[in-house]
Order: C-alpha cells, then structure tokens, then sequence
C-alpha cells in the first residue's frame, strides 16, 4: 500500500529524474557549491540556522576571507551576475539559541547589508516554536532537504575522526564529530521545494515571488551520481496553527502509517526520539510474533544542557518501553561513537522501511516536529527492484559508515545473520555501535520526562502541561489499543 497520500500524509508527490543521498555534510557541502555556482536564475535557502563564515571546502586553516567561506561565495555570485536572485530566509532564532551560535545568524543581516544577496529572518511562527525547514533551491530544477544546516559547526566527513582539523570554526577550535543526511532531487520534485520556499517568503515579508525564468542549464552537481530515476517523490510537513492557518502534521501521520507498513525493519536515525505516539507504533510492532526489527541510531548524549534535561530523559523513558514490549529480541538502540570512543552528534533524520521507504528531512521524532514547528521532508517508495537496491543500500550503507565497514559488508552480514540486527551484532566488533543506556533519572528529571517539558504536540499545549500530558496519555492508549496491521 502507498504511504504517501497528498492532504493526508503529505502535501504533494512529484516526479524526479534523479534523486540522491547525500550522507555526512562533506558531500552536502560539496554539492551545494556546484549547484549554486551552476545558478542562473534562482537560489532559495530555508534554514534553521546559518552563518556566513561557514567553509565548504575546510583544510585545517582558518584565515581572513578565506574564499570557500560561503557568505563571500553568494556575494561574489550576485554581484558577478545581476539576474541571480539570491535570497535567504533563515528563522529568527531566540536570544539563547542565538548565544550560543555567537549571534549569528542574527549578525548575518549585517554582513549581507549592502550586497545584492537578500537575507531575512523569519519570526512568522508562535511563540516558542521555530522555524525548522531546511531546504536548498536552485533555479527552481535542484533541490536539497535534510536535516544539515549550513554553519560553522557543521561540516564533517563520514570517517568521524577523533581528531580532524579540518572541522575549524572561526575561532580556530575543533568542533566534535557530526552526522547528517540530506536528499537532493531535480524536474518537479525540485520545483515544488521551490514554491513551498516561495510561499514561506511570503508569509515572512508579504512579497510574493515569482516563479524564475526558465534559462536552461543543469545545475546538478557532476560528481553526484544519481542513485534512483525517474522515481515519484513526497514531499512531507509540519506547520503550527498560526494566524487562522490549520495546523500542518503530514509528518507526523506519515511516521504513524510508515511503523505499520513495515514488513521486516524498521530503522530510524534521529537526533530526539521522545513520541510517545511513535513509541506506542513501535511498541505494537514488536508485540508482533512476525513483526519488524527496529534499530534506533541516535546522539548518546545532546550536546546542550537543557537539551539533556528534556529530549535526553524523555528518550529514556521510550527506550524502557520499548524494551519492555521487545518480547521477541527484535529492537536494538545505539549511539555512534569514534574509533577512539568519543561521541559523534546524530543530527540527521532518516526513516528507512523494509527496503520500501526512504525519507529524509528535517523532522526529528519528538512532539515539536509532528505540530509545533515547522519541517520538511522528502520521501520515495519506488516499485522497481533497482531502486529497492539502492534503497537497501543506502541503509547498508549508513549503519556501515558507523561501524567502519563497507555497506557490502553489512549486506552481506544481513543474509549470514538473518537480518539487519544480527549483522550488527557480528559487525559491531569494536564497539562504534553503543547501546543508549538511558539516563538515571532525579525527581526533577522524572517530573520533565513525565510532562515532555520543551516539547509540545501544537500550539494548544505549548504552555499547558496538564494538557500535553493528558493528551499524549489519551493518543497513545489509541494506538496501543488499536487492532493490529491497522495504521
């Protein structure tokens, strides 16, 4: 059955010639300069965060005006050619937030003042929610979606070195490994980002734009071979309700029905994981006598302190769930680490079902990204066995890239072993697949577990915790209680 439904499990479907995964910001970084410098008409950003300084090609050094920093790219682009319209929209982050990136991207505004390139922040979201949406644009014929954002910390390769100099920030300190994922897509796929990026300017500055002039050209990057064609894909949201505008939560349905899809396993790579909807899907599934494996990647431990207080505790107490429903031996939960042992942030957000389903954005597997933000994300679910291939590859190919191993080598371990848990387990020889030991857990702790303090469902219950929990309390019991096999 197809998941992805428009007006009910996503906005739109559209078709792509070529479609690709990019894995680890190395390539992301790497794609977005050709393309971009390939623009002739259009570059629309949508980001979470974004600074200026950003390099997309770090060697270890970081100096004055080095030319791959991206902000002297984009200026030096519109400047060289005045049809080039380039406009960054990039939320209006909290004062916080905003500390701890050192105030970019709010001092973005001040280094594009006076260049031809346009840059907003957008705030046109209720209070306490952010603007999540992570999509690049060009001349309305490539996109890119995914969870990596375009600054300083950002960059890494999928070697995930201990040490690599290569991850400078402006400061001349080492950021700690980082893993991403996004999707790049072209023909209508790409168009359709395009409007939605059009339509969130906007809402921010009430300009519409018009859609660019058609002036030819291939702005897909060379180097990037295209791993499905002539494939269908979704496009998925999540929007608050705001200004009379219905809430969006095609994501959040779209979770719900890929968990009671799945035929033989269900993986997921998230930097959160606190639904208890999801959880309760979850659950259901391993009950099965026949149901799926489930593997869980995701960060052991958030880098901040306030995400440690709320996604880190709630997680845990999913993870007990999960554990207590694994009546089979079907559900493993890990976190990535270093050859040396060190820890390797999981920012990307990556479904992949059977060898079915992909989809990749930038919604996280928490409450917020399911009503309160906004998100976007890309998936496929492609009848032809060479993109079921490739699918199965990809996959193969990220828990691979964990364990230092070849996604051959994984493929191969799924057959001797019996599926994707059993190559794990005799793959994961050193140890870079941890299991997540959830936190112990403090009064205070069980108090903001127990609330999902700083992770509302929607704008009804962003303030009222009696509300949330009462709420996810009743929803959860629905999808525990509902039949089997039924989404």
């Amino acid at each position: 059955m197809a998941v992805f439904r428009p007006g009910e499990t996503c906005w739109r479907v559209e078709h792509a010639s070529r479609a690709a995964f990019l894995i680890d910001n190395e390539a992301f970084f790497t794609a977005a300069f050709e393309a971009i410098t390939k623009a002739r008409r259009s570059i629309l950003l949508l980001g979470w965060g974004f600074d200026p300084r950003t390099r997309l090609f770090p060697d270890g050094y970081d100096g004055p005006d080095d030319p791959d920093e991206v902000g002297r790219i984009l200026v030096e682009l519109a400047q060289a050619r005045p049809e080039l319209d380039i406009r960054l929209l990039i939320w209006k982050s909290a004062l916080p937030i905003s500390a701890s990136q050192e105030f970019f991207p709010h001092k973005a505004r001040k280094y594009f003042r006076g260049t031809p390139v346009k840059f907003v922040l957008d705030d046109a979201v209720p209070f306490g929610a952010c603007h999540h949406q992570k999509v690049l644009v060009v001349d309305d014929r490539l996109a890119f979606c995914g969870g990596g954002d375009i600054s300083v910390d950002r960059w890494d390769s999928p070697a995930h070195l201990d040490e690599d100099r290569r991850r400078i920030m402006p400061k001349q300190e080492e950021h700690v490994p980082r893993h991403e994922v996004m999707m790049l897509v072209d023909g209508a796929a790409a168009k359709a980002l395009g409007d939605l990026a059009r339509e969130r300017w906007r809402r921010a500055t009430d300009e519409r734009l018009a859609e660019p002039e058609d002036a030819g050209g291939d702005p897909w990057p060379d180097h990037v071979p295209a791993h499905l064609t002539d494939v269908e894909v979704a496009i998925a949201r999540t929007a608050p309700a705001w200004k009379r505008r219905p809430m969006v939560e095609e994501i959040r349905r779209l979770t719900l029905a890929c968990i009671a899809e799945a035929k033989d396993v269900i993986y997921l790579e998230n930097q959160y994981f606190t639904s208890p909807l999801y959880t309760e899907a979850l659950a259901a599934r391993l009950m099965e006598p026949d149901g799926p494996e489930v593997v869980l990647i995701s960060t052991q431990r958030a880098p901040s302190w306030f995400d440690q207080m709320t996604m880190d505790r709630a997680r845990g107490a999913m993870i007990w769930r999960l554990r207590a429903a694994d009546v089979f031996g079907r559900f493993r939960a890990y976190c990535p680490v270093t050859s040396g042992g060190g820890t390797i942030i999981v920012h990307s957000k990556v479904t992949v079902i059977d060898d079915r389903i992909a989809r990749v954005g930038s919604a996280n597997l928490n409450n917020r990204s399911g009503g309160f933000d906004t998100e976007c994300e890309l998936g496929v679910q492609p009848d032809e066995e060479a993109s079921r291939r490739a699918i199965a590859a990809f996959r193969d190919r990220l828990i691979g890239h964990f364990m230092g191993v070849t996604g051959d080598a994984v493929a191969k371990a799924r057959a001797d072993f019996g599926g994707l848990a059993g190559a794990i387990d005799a793959l994961n020889r050193d140890g870079r697949l941890a299991p997540i030991e959830p936190p112990k857990m403090s009064g205070p702790g069980e108090f903001i577990a127990r609330y999902h303090m700083g992770d509302p469902t929607d704008v009804s219950d962003s303030w009222r915790l009696g509300r949330r929990r009462e709420r996810l309390i009743r929803e959860a019991r629905e999808i525990a209680e509902a039949p089997r096999g039924i989404g």
